[in-house]
């Protein structure tokens, strides 16, 4: 069982330690109240951490006050979360450890799963492992710059299977500890990665340098490369059903160069009942490039989920909804 430690509650929220099953300690932070009508819990993406959401989360503070109870945590091996054994850093663990996050802090109520990247993959297993929550407990989900699979086929993701990565993958299993201290052999492993996004030159754009910035932060090297396995491998398209009809946000950036938009286009047409959304120009850190436009939208996703799961689903009755109500598909610049 999933235990809970709380610490006292600052401007910076509600400082949370959720123990995971396996007895891994996991960061959150809560704001707003904790018996709110709704709860929105926010995943984050792989060598980021909870705080890449601050400035969504200043946006959603403003609109929503105390009146939404929002919940933000580290994966095991980010931020201020443990690590773990490596063996352990899958995306169907991840889904483990959100459901021990829920199980702790939201015992209760109507939830809205949102995730980025990793975190978006993360909520899919999720649907998957725990599919009795799904329109019971879980009543919408935001899968923002995600895909259901094929991670490596297109865009930088498809550099995950070169040589560079590959033989990053190799030292990381057979010299963990040695890896882990080396932060210099990761920026000349992913140089010819930056490279190669690049078309061959050597002037790197501002958006792939955001995105080496968040692969080389704080997180250690032996979490990087332990979930790059797991992230090669992720398939959930047989399991997208099990969403059903709850709403869905499916937001990404035109020039998301990490997983192209291509993903989200055919993530939304495997949905009952999703609003697909493009940003014209933003790239994978759409939640820090482009906070106030996407806080915009998961507001919107949080108001149509909870007005779905007041009222009958997929009848038109509801008073609030227009003649078109149901699956929607907007593109937004």
């Amino acid at each position: 069982m999933s235990t809970l430690h709380r610490d006292a509650a600052d401007f910076d929220g509600h400082h949370v330690t959720v123990t995971a099953d396996d007895g891994v300690p996991l960061a959150v932070r809560e704001f707003g109240a904790s018996d709110a009508s709704v709860t929105v819990v926010f995943v984050h993406g792989h060598c980021l951490r909870a705080e890449s959401w601050a400035f969504m989360r200043g946006h959603l503070l403003q609109t929503w006050g105390d009146d939404t109870h929002m919940v933000f945590y580290d994966h095991r091996g980010h931020g201020d979360s443990g690590s773990a054994d490596p063996s352990t850093y899958t995306i169907d663990q991840l889904a483990h450890d959100l459901d021990a996050v829920l199980r702790a802090v939201v015992p209760s109520g109507p939830i809205v799963l949102v995730g980025h990247s990793m975190g978006a993959m993360t909520v899919l297993a999720y649907a998957r492992l725990f599919p009795d929550m799904i329109g019971t407990r879980v009543v919408g989900v935001g899968l923002l710059a995600g895909a259901a699979n094929g991670v490596t086929r297109v865009g930088l993701g498809r550099l995950l299977s070169g040589p560079a990565v590959s033989s990053l993958r190799v030292a990381v299993r057979r010299a963990p500890r040695a890896m882990q201290a080396s932060k210099h052999l990761s920026r000349r492993i992913f140089e010819p990665i930056l490279r190669d996004a690049t078309l061959g030159t050597r002037k790197v754009s501002p958006r792939v340098l955001a995105v080496a910035t968040a692969m080389l932060n704080e997180t250690s090297l032996l979490t990087m490369a332990s979930f790059l396995e797991s992230l090669m491998r992720f398939d959930e398209t047989g399991s997208l059903h099990r969403l059903g009809t709850i709403p869905a946000l499916v937001l990404a950036g035109s020039a998301d160069i990490m997983i192209p938009f291509a993903h989200s286009v055919v993530l939304a047409s495997e949905l009952d009942d999703a609003e697909l959304v493009r940003l014209d120009g933003a790239g994978h850190s759409v939640i820090l490039e482009r906070a106030e436009e996407v806080a915009a939208a998961v507001v919107s996703l949080v108001a149509r989920a909870l007005r779905v799961a007041d009222g009958p689903v997929g009848t038109g009755d509801d008073p609030d909804c227009g003649p078109d109500c149901g699956p929607e598909l907007a593109i937004a610049g």
